[in-house]
This record gives C-alpha cells, sequence and structure tokens, in this order.
C-alpha cells in the first residue's frame, strides 16, 4: 500500500483549470470571480492537505466495468487500485461557505475541489509511474465507478479491498464518496499497454468531467 499526503503546492493548479470547471473555456471571468479565486486559494493553501492511496495487485478484479473499460485495460500485466481525495478539511470548509450563504464562494470553491481532486489523482498517476519505471512498465488512464459503463454501486466492491486505507474516504449508502471531492478506480499497468486521450466519442456520460473540458 503507498500512501502520500500532499500539499496545495505539490498539485500545481493553474487558474484556467479552475476557469474551465467552473464553464470558462473561451473566456475568463470577471475581476470579482478572479479575485474571490485567489482569495479562496490563499485561504485554502495554508491547511489543504489532499492524499492518496494506492496498492497493486497481479490479478484483474472482478469488477463488472463493462466493455469500455476493458478494452482500455487490454494487456495489463498488473492492476493498480486507487483512492484519491481533497480530503475532509476542504469537505468542511465546503460545508461552512454553504452555512454563510455566500454562494459565489459556494461555487468556486466547488470548482475548485474538484480540480484538486483530479490533480491529487496525477499526483497519484505520477508516484505510480515512478514505482513502475524499473519494470520497463507503462500504465492506462484511469478508470472510476460512474463512468463509462462502470456502475457507481461497484465501490462497494472497491473499497473494502483497501482494509481501511481509504485516505478518510467513507461511501455512503448510496455508493457516492464522503467527502465528495474524491477519485477512486483502477489503472491497467504492463509493457504494452497505453495512455489515450480521453476518447469521448466511446462513451455515452454526457455529465463526464473529461466530456466537459473537451468541449
Amino acid at each position: 500500500m503507498t500512501e502520500k499526503i500532499l500539499t496545495y503546492d505539490d498539485l500545481m493548479i493553474t487558474s484556467v483549470e479552475v476557469y474551465e470547471q467552473m464553464g470558462y473555456y473561451d473566456a475568463e471571468p470577471d475581476a470579482v470571480t478572479k479575485a474571490e479565486l485567489t482569495q479562496i486559494i490563499s485561504e485554502v493553501s495554508q491547511w489543504l492537505r489532499p492524499q492518496f492511496s494506492y496498492f497493486v495487485v497481479s490479478v484483474q478484479p472482478t469488477f463488472d466495468m463493462g466493455n469500455i473499460i476493458l478494452r482500455q485495460l487490454r494487456g495489463s500485466e498488473a492492476y493498480a487500485l486507487f483512492i484519491c481525495t481533497a480530503g475532509v478539511e476542504y469537505e468542511a470548509y465546503q460545508q461552512r461557505l454553504k452555512e454563510r450563504g455566500d454562494m459565489v464562494r459556494v461555487f468556486i470553491a466547488d470548482a475548485l475541489g474538484s480540480v484538486i481532486a483530479e490533480k491529487c489523482a496525477d499526483q497519484m498517476e505520477k508516484a505510480l509511474q515512478e514505482s513502475i519505471d524499473k519494470l520497463g512498465w507503462k500504465h492506462t488512464n484511469r478508470f472510476s465507478p460512474g463512468y463509462c459503463g462502470w456502475h457507481v454501486s461497484q465501490q462497494q466492491l472497491l473499497f473494502p479491498l483497501f482494509q481501511g486505507h481509504t485516505c478518510g474516504v467513507r461511501l455512503t449508502d448510496s455508493s457516492l464518496m464522503v467527502p465528495i471531492k474524491s477519485v477512486s478506480g483502477i489503472v491497467g499497468l504492463g509493457k504494452d499497454v497505453r495512455h489515450l486521450d480521453y476518447t469521448c466519442g466511446l462513451c455515452d456520460f454526457k455529465q463526464c468531467y473529461k466530456r466537459k473540458k473537451k468541449a
């Protein structure tokens, strides 16, 4: 099991990435929104502790991941299962904003939290790749329950495999993660696997964050 706690600076988040998550693709937000984002980052960066956990298995887990993901994992010699999260502190921060009724900051913090979780997962991939470089292996894209035909209820099979090493993330009865700004899933490993651009043409999930970003 590999576990790591990160800092905000480790994530190397750019304002453009947050703007895109907020829906600004071909334009920038107004000066007030920019200032609010800067202030939120200034606050959050002082205490944010995103973290990830992953481990590697040699046999493909018996998840019902669907044909799209299974095709992408084809040729894998091992599999990494992972959980990444913005952290319980960030969840509490968002809740405080909601209780104050500061809806502008709630919106910005929601977008920033999504970016934090994904950038934490990027750092997990980087650490994973460093650990398999000595084998001459590569890794596939990461795939998560709730996307590409892998039903979110499969989280109930994934989480017990971590034996409590879930970075403080827990599941609700409906299989949603808490803190909500978390990412979990699987990555294929091996000499002959490929890391591809996210091919939205293969998947019909309209709310996927990757589809939104590509749009």
